[in-house]
């Protein structure tokens, strides 16, 4: 129950309360730029997870556990990619899952890419590594997590080069339907322009059932969905049919009562 008195970021939060400057930490082993700038690309190519300085941040050991049950298999998957997404989203901890991208089980490298997305330190490094494992990934379902992940990671630390790239690959028909639907919806998730024709027509054309429910698997996807609609479905009616009706039956909690 007291374990957060022995984290290590706790002596920091306490030196902040009595008057120090956040900026007297940058550079230092508490920002996720300077933590990652440290570990040997050999260290994560190779996933030498002894390189990694666990010991700067708080349950790095539990994170350390799960990162490596992970890579070799011998821990249950909802498990594990939980452990990993619950500490590492919006703390510096991410960083670590970038040994996780290219890992075997398509779902880890889902998971790996939403983990570090949703990092509030994302920056060009992380996207930089979205790219990079774009690249090499054959499943359009992991393909679609990154351009999401892209997406995501850009709306935090806006580029307009990446809201660019974004169309490119939206437009571009030798792209998987898949990674076409993701980038249609991160683009306009980075944009305040109004939807194309082409761009309406394209997720209209792409946006089957079987699809949006194969895509729902998408951690993004998966949140968004509700009352019998996927993720995608919900997405499309949103963001390029908002006259249409919610669905019948459709309750959000969030929704003001009268």
């Amino acid at each position: 129950m007291d374990e957060w008195r022995t984290d290590p970021t706790f002596a920091m939060c306490e030196a902040l309360v009595d008057g120090a400057e956040l900026s007297s930490f940058v550079g230092g082993p508490y920002e996720v730029r300077a933590v990652v700038a440290g570990i040997r690309p050999e260290a994560r190519d190779g996933f030498l997870l002894d390189e990694v300085p666990w010991e700067q941040f708080p349950q790095g050991n539990r994170v350390r556990e799960a990162v490596h049950l992970l890579h070799t298999g011998d821990s249950p998957r909802v498990a594990g990619t939980g452990v990993v997404g619950g500490t590492c989203a919006n703390d510096m901890r991410a960083a670590a899952v970038l040994a996780l991208l290219g890992d075997p089980d398509p779902a880890i490298r889902i998971h790996a890419a939403y983990a570090l997305a949703t990092a509030t330190d994302s920056d060009r490094a992380v996207r930089a590594a979205f790219r990079a494992r774009l690249a090499a990934e054959q499943d359009p379902i992991v393909r679609a997590a990154l351009v999401l992940a892209t997406a995501e990671a850009t709306r935090a630390h806006p580029h307009p080069p990446t809201t660019t790239w974004m169309q490119e690959r939206w437009r571009d028909r030798t792209q998987a339907p898949e990674v076409r639907l993701a980038a249609a919806i991160g683009w306009l998730c980075l944009t305040n322009e109004p939807a194309p024709d082409d761009l309406r027509a394209t997720v209209d054309d792409l946006t089957t059932d079987e699809r949006a429910h194969t895509m729902h698997d998408l951690p993004w996807m998966a949140f968004a969905g509700g009352s019998g609609e996927t993720g995608l479905q919900r997405c499309v009616r949103k963001m390029l049919h908002p006259e249409q009706p919610e669905p019948v039956g459709y309750d959000d909690p969030w929704a003001l009562r009268h």
